[in-house]
Formats: structure tokens, C-alpha cells, sequence
């Protein structure tokens, strides 16, 4: 399984893989197969690193919002009395939010690179999943096909053999009709008649 997991792993070198919990084809895909508890522990990681990356970029809209907001409020008030203590004030909070707006944005530059990564995995093993289930189900048709040709070569023997006693039934009875006449033939049990039966064709 080693090389057939370098083989999946250079085949998707270079490419654009989708993140697969966002890919609804992925998802009709595994309706069809098993999921390990692997593959769904990384399918749920990569969906909290998804949802933590919409809500950070949540928070620096929101934060963005809040010191545009604040930056006009100081603007508007550097006439005021208490001009200076505001200014400090509104100081202090903007450092406070560029810091947050900065630890956010670190966070969010190494979210992309942790979700390929999960995702890059995930791949890997529902590759290997459906290696396994191909092989499986390759192996289950070879099977089945040779199962078809040796009844469909029993079958047609069978055939033969009915049509042989068939036409041996056939000889007997004109025979028997000749010799003994339609009165004596009628005092035979015959389970076959043949001017009724009808021959099974292929």
C-alpha cells in the first residue's frame, strides 16, 4: 500500500484539489462508501478551521468598523475640553484594536496553509478508500462473470440433453402409435406430449 500511497501522493502533485467538505460531489461520493473514523475526525478539523476563518474574518471587519468609527469620534471632538484625555483615550484604543486586528490577521495567514494540509490528508484517504472499493468490487465482478459463463455453458447443455429426450420421447410415441394404435397409447401415464410441448430456445 506504500506505493500505491506515493502513486495517489504524485498524482496530486501540482493540482487544484477542492476542499472536500465543501464539494457536494464529494459527498454523493462517500454515500457510496465507508468512511473511516480517520477521514471524518479530519472532515470535522478542516470544517472548525473553515468556521474559525470566516469568524476571524468577522472580527476584523467588526474591529475595522469600531476604529473607523472611533478615529471620526476623535477627529470630531479635538475641540472639546477634555480634548487631550480624549485623544489619549481614543489612542489607547485604536493600539488596542490594530493589535488585535494584527494577532487576527497572523492567525488567518496560517489558516489556509493548516486547512490544504488537512485537506491534502483527507484526499489521500478517500483515494485509498476508493482504491479499496474498486479492487473489492473488480475482484466481486470477475466472479460474477465467470459464474455467468459456467451456467450459461451448464445451461446450454442442459438444453441439449432436453432436447435429446425431447426428440427420443418424439420417436417412441409415433412408434408406439404405429404399433400398438391410439387406443393402447391413450392407457401410458404421459406426463409429455408432443404435439404440446414447445422447446426452450436461447
Amino acid at each position: 500500500m506504500a506505493n500505491t500511497s506515493e502513486s495517489f501522493k504524485a498524482a496530486l502533485d501540482g493540482k487544484n484539489v477542492p476542499i472536500l467538505p465543501l464539494d457536494n460531489k464529494w459527498y454523493c461520493l462517500m454515500s457510496r462508501l465507508d468512511k473511516t473514523d480517520s477521514m471524518s475526525a479530519l472532515e470535522e478539523e478542516i470544517k472548525e478551521l473553515l468556521k474559525r476563518q470566516g469568524k476571524l474574518n468577522t472580527l476584523c471587519k467588526e474591529i475595522k468598523k469600531k476604529k473607523n468609527r472611533l478615529l471620526n469620534e476623535m477627529v470630531g471632538n479635538m475641540d472639546a475640553e477634555d480634548a487631550r484625555e480624549l485623544q489619549e483615550q481614543g489612542k489607547a484604543q485604536v493600539e488596542e484594536y490594530n493589535a488585535q486586528m494584527e494577532a487576527y490577521q497572523d492567525e488567518l495567514l496560517d489558516l489556509p496553509k493548516l486547512i490544504n494540509e488537512k485537506n491534502y490528508l483527507l484526499m489521500l484517504e478517500t483515494m485509498a478508500l476508493c482504491y479499496e472499493a474498486l479492487h473489492t468490487n473488480s475482484e466481486k465482478i470477475m466472479q460474477i462473470s465467470e459464474w455467468i459463463d459456467n451456467i450459461r455453458i451448464e445451461l446450454k447443455k442442459n438444453i441439449v440433453k432436453k432436447q435429446e429426450s425431447e426428440l427420443k420421447n418424439q420417436e417412441m410415441y409415433a412408434y408406439m402409435h404405429d404399433i400398438f394404435g391410439p387406443d393402447v397409447i391413450d392407457i401410458f401415464d404421459m406426463q409429455y406430449n408432443p404435439e404440446t410441448e414447445h422447446n426452450i430456445k436461447m
